[in-house]
């Protein structure tokens, strides 16, 4: 026979005594204090708060340009199947002026496998300058510096660094139909390690004399390029100053672009779902459907603006003209850096950049003993430099985990810079150029709402929009 052990009774110093209501259970009886729903991917939307936004009723913008007869040089592409196995993208070299707009892909495909595989080491000279051009570069990878003496024949300076996708050499072409001997006007000399591809001179001149359609397509080139134009690219108007007497006066006209650009809105979408039953019975104190809403009207700007920076349609990275990019000096941004940045245009209204190039170019700062100053916009203080305000934007993106860009930007219609497009008064209207409109319910008693916002963005002229290329992020190690 067992006997059950005596339980003691509770007492003052006993765990399980309890004299007054716990705070859990007193809870139940409340109703408690609660925040709206929090979010924590709204961000300061510098871009879209700061772009001025034009109305487009027709749903299309179109910017009218005088004509200019000046080539963009852009970027050439590149497959690579392996360290040693870097192949030019044929179609991509229609990039260099003198291929623009050439209709015949198999003969860009030979060209392009007529290129050869080079690698450069940090500090070489690729080619001096007054040396004849024997050979086309395209740069794969790495960065090339141009350098030439100064007007006074003083010492050498850094006129210029070439990247990804970068060519020279190609410009030869006007020289030769000119002179006869192409010559370099600047030094080649590497700044970092890479690989570009090299063509020989001699190589593609015996293209152009077999192929009678790329010889014409040339000579159009060159054709074009003698037509007088002024420092912007733009045709030249004839105009007469400071004559006297009876002298004649030129005629003239300002010719238009024949095709201009033209920017369609666009858009971002979602549906919003939500149970009736939910709606109906769980509204107090907050309306459900309202923070549903708000929500997801945050997530839609957010994406709004990233399209803004990254659409390859529209978006600032990729629609920046290619003259109207520069590399920097040494990687991380420097005050040179931004400086030349600035000199690019007649006025600069804002920088954006990635939270961490801004921090990268302060350390640099810090680094010359420079101090950046600041500015007042609506209210905040916000770093700057030359008196231009820095803005952060998150969407600028982080390629190989280390570089980034800095944009620069003039703003305005009025002063023909980079705009914001939406369209107001739409139906449904929620916020400025977006709507919400029913979509009925469902068999499950789902109500849907069509969430949309329209906008777009576009560049006025070309110089209103600036780029610092391949930024190095990374901290200086000591």
């Amino acid at each position: 026979m067992t006997t059950e052990p005596a339980v003691a009774p509770a007492t003052a110093s006993s765990p399980t005594s309890q004299f007054s209501l716990s705070t859990a259970a007193a809870r139940t009886l409340t109703t408690t204090t609660k925040s709206a729903p929090q979010m924590r991917g709204i961000s300061s939307r510098w871009l879209i708060r700061q772009l001025p936004w034009v109305q487009v009723s027709g749903g299309t913008y179109r910017v009218n340009r005088r004509l200019s007869l000046a080539v963009g040089r852009g970027r050439v592409a590149f497959v690579q199947a392996g360290a040693d196995d870097v192949r030019i993208i044929p179609e991509t070299l229609r990039e260099l002026p003198v291929l623009r707009d050439f209709a015949d892909d198999a003969l860009l495909a030979e060209l392009a496998g007529r290129f050869r595989v080079r690698d450069f080491r940090n500090g070489e000279v690729i080619a001096e300058r007054g040396r004849p051009v024997e050979e086309v570069y395209v740069i794969a990878h790495g960065k090339i510096e141009r350098i030439a003496p100064g007007k006074y024949g003083d010492e050498e300076k850094t006129v210029g660094v070439l990247a990804d996708g970068d060519h020279l050499g190609d410009e030869a072409l006007l020289d030769l139909e000119a002179h006869g001997e192409p010559r370099w006007r600047a030094t080649l000399k590497a700044a970092t390690a890479g690989t570009m591809l090299t063509l020989r001179w001699d190589a593609f001149l015996e293209l152009v004399e077999r192929s009678a359609e790329l010889r014409e397509h040339i000579d159009k080139f060159i054709a074009t390029s003698e037509r007088r134009v002024n420092s912007k690219g733009e045709v030249e108007i004839a105009i007469a100053a400071g004559h006297e007497g009876e002298a004649e006066i030129p005629g003239s006209f300002v010719d238009y672009d024949l095709a201009p650009r033209e920017y369609e809105l666009s858009l971002t979408q979602t549906i919003l779902r939500m149970h009736t039953r939910v709606a109906d019975l769980y509204n107090d104190p907050m309306n459900q459907l309202e923070e549903q809403l708000r929500l997801t009207v945050e997530e839609i700007r957010e994406r709004q603006e990233w399209e803004l920076l990254n659409n390859r349609s529209f978006g600032l990275l990729h629609n920046a003209d290619y003259d109207q990019r520069i590399q920097t000096h040494s990687g991380p941004p420097t005050p040179d850096d931004l400086d030349d940045l600035l000199a690019m245009r007649r006025g600069t209204d804002l920088f954006l950049a990635h939270p961490k190039a801004i921090a990268a170019f302060f350390r640099e700062c810090t680094r010359r003993g420079i101090y950046p100053d600041q500015a007042e916009v609506n209210g905040h203080r916000v770093p700057a430099w030359r008196g231009v305000p820095i803005f952060p934007s998150g969407k600028i993106p982080i390629t190989d985990g280390h570089t980034s860009s800095i944009l620069a930007m003039r703003t305005g219609e009025d002063n023909q810079g980079v705009i914001g497009l939406h369209q107001t008064g739409i139906p449904d209207e929620f916020d400025p150029s977006l709507n919400v409109r029913f979509m009925g319910i469902d068999d499950k008693a789902v109500m849907r709402y069509l969430v949309t916002a329209y906008y777009s963005v576009a560049i006025l002229v070309q110089d209103a929009v600036g780029i610092l290329e391949n930024v190095d992020i990374a901290a200086a190690r000591s």
